[in-house]
């Protein structure tokens, strides 16, 4: 598992200007919030999170931030990628009353989640938010689950105006959830935990991976958790005793960059 597999992909999506969907056969289980490691051959590896879930056909969705995922965009069907993974531990389900809270490109990992989570006949409420209207996608896809759905734009072009932890506070105490899952910019995730109401909390955090299966140490957060390994998810008690969730990150020299 942890050499890359040479696939070919099968699908591409634009979602949005700078966001794509890629698609390939992978018939092994995935947990939603798990993720793969994607070799882009002779530019780089880096860490994507799962936004398809099919008994076959699996599918990253990610925005360019960098060379390596320009190159990544700008495949097409039938070239090929290597994957290793998937790797981490995914969202846990419990309840019967759900809250999603998606920002930016965690609409991604998010997406499956829901799908879970409707498949399962657990009443989800699901919050989209993303700066304006044309960064906004998945809406339909969630819309097609059943799912309670709103969406928020910083700039008020669309749906509610103003944040999505604004949007959320008003939806929490107005309703009764037993669990919240989150994934987007850490401080929304900060914030978010802030307001929960002591409510069962798990969020997918983002760190520099290099190996992806807990060997490097390069992702370590608070006492030594490993994002690859450890999380990416994890859930309320272990937050609020990270102290640089929200915080701080590293890059890849191990520098602090403050969110």
């Amino acid at each position: 598992m942890n050499n890359p597999k040479v696939i070919e992909i099968l699908e591409t999506i634009t979602e949005t200007t700078d966001v794509k969907t890629i698609k390939f056969d992978f018939e092994g289980d995935i947990i939603p919030g798990q993720f793969f490691m994607i070799w882009i051959p002779n530019i780089d590896e880096i860490p994507m999170s799962v936004s398809y879930i099919d008994k076959k056909v699996k599918g990253i969705t990610f925005k360019i931030v960098g060379n390596a995922t320009k190159e990544l965009f700008n495949l097409k069907v039938g070239d090929k990628i290597g994957i290793r993974g998937p790797y981490g531990n995914g969202f846990s389900i419990i309840g019967n009353n759900i809250l999603c809270v998606a920002g930016g490109t965690g609409i991604a990992m998010i997406a499956p989640s829901v799908e879970s989570a409707k498949k399962r006949n657990i009443n989800t409420t699901v919050l989209l938010g993303v700066k304006n209207k044309n960064e906004l996608f998945f809406e339909n896809r969630i819309k097609k689950t059943g799912a309670n759905l709103f969406v928020s734009t910083d700039d008020g072009s669309y749906g509610y105006k103003g944040f999505v932890t604004s949007l959320a506070k008003d939806i929490i105490l107005n309703n009764k959830f037993d669990q919240i899952l989150t994934c987007g910019p850490e401080l929304m995730m900060k914030k978010l935990l802030e307001i929960s109401n002591n409510i069962s909390f798990q969020a997918s955090l983002e760190r520099y991976m290099k190996c992806g299966f807990g060997l490097c140490g390069q992702c370590c957060i608070g006492k030594g958790l490993r994002v690859c390994k450890e999380g990416p998810v994890f859930d309320e008690t272990t937050l609020k005793k990270t102290e640089d969730f929200g915080v701080y990150k590293r890059d890849a020299s191990g520098t602090k960059i403050k969110f």
